[in-house]
């Protein structure tokens, strides 16, 4: 059935794992659901496998599996469930508590995942979170993320992997999770060089794209050089907040403009799926004339990020 094997080319199977207890949940909760830092006190352990499905770009649907990782459930997903969990995975993401008393266990069901990975997985990416990083003396941080780092590094060899530091208190979380999605659009370089001409077009800074839900940076283009390499991430994680602060009073966000002596920035829906933000510097910098610029811009946007991805068996 063609219309079924369509559907199917748009998942993508994410797993989510880690020992009990490492935060995964949390971060979920925080990214996919509007939580707040403080409100994920209250969430309960993951029992055996939650899953859900999160739809980014029109037809990228992700296939979240939040692994529980107590013990017993650990032991049965490389056992009696093996095949059933690691068959065609896309991303693993693997979820490592900074604080954790049994690191050696953690260490081994790392090993145990990447192995099952190999054996029923094609391709897959590795993503590994060095979570609970606040806890760590600002000092030690550095040290303790290079060591877990290397650890990882031993243990994938040849997968592709990246390792990030994070925690839910402050933007590292959102920096994490914006280049897990990254890896899985398709056509990326085709949407930036297309997000250039159309930052150049508005004689802008910088033009980025954020996700509609989650305000995850899904891409950017820039005409001029910045200090904050963690820019996108804080941007993300403020107009969340503000997102969800407009929910609570009933109200609805739409668009943001924000103008100071040295800059201007517009925010504002762009396709059904996503957000822009467009910053210059330029004193004459009109709002009025770069909405005219999105409205302009977005059906040619709306049929590019809504087109088919390439063949991929993920459900």
């Amino acid at each position: 059935d063609r219309g079924a094997s369509a559907m199917q080319n748009q998942w993508k199977k994410v797993l989510l794992m880690g020992k009990s207890n490492a935060g995964k949940t949390s971060m979920r909760s925080i990214i996919f659901a509007n939580y707040i830092a403080r409100e994920t006190t209250r969430l309960g352990y993951t029992q055996d496998v939650e899953h859900s499905h999160v739809r980014f770009l029109g037809n990228l649907v992700l296939n979240l599996w939040d692994c529980g990782g107590q013990e017993a459930y650990m032991e049965s997903y490389f056992e009696s469930q093996r095949d059933h969990i690691f068959r065609n995975v896309a991303v693993l993401i693997y979820v490592f508590d900074v604080e954790s008393q049994q690191m050696d266990k953690d260490i081994q069901y790392f090993t145990h995942c990447v192995e099952a990975l190999r054996a029923n997985s094609e391709s897959p990416k590795v993503f590994c979170l060095v979570h609970k990083m606040d806890l760590v003396p600002e000092d030690k941080r550095e040290e303790v993320f290079s060591k877990q780092k290397q650890v990882v590094t031993d243990i994938v060899k040849e997968m592709e992997t990246k390792c990030f530091a994070t925690s839910i208190w402050d933007e590292t979380l959102y920096g994490a999770w914006s280049q897990i999605v990254y890896s899985l659009i398709p056509n990326v370089q085709q949407l930036e060089s297309q997000l250039l001409a159309f930052c150049q077009a508005c004689g802008a800074d910088e033009v980025v794209l954020f996700e509609r839900a989650t305000f995850l940076v899904i891409s950017h283009a820039l005409q001029k050089s910045f200090r904050d390499e963690h820019r996108f991430e804080k941007i993300s994680n403020i107009i969340k907040q503000f997102k969800l602060s407009c929910t609570k009073s009933q109200s609805q966000f739409n668009s943001m403009q924000v103008r100071s002596s040295r800059f201007a920035a517009l925010i504002d829906l762009f396709t059904p799926t996503t957000y822009i933000m467009v910053v210059s510097s330029n004193p004459s910098f009109r709002p009025s004339a770069i909405q005219l610029n999105i409205r302009s811009a977005r059906p040619f946007f709306e049929r590019h990020v809504s087109l088919d991805l390439p063949s991929s068996d993920g459900k």
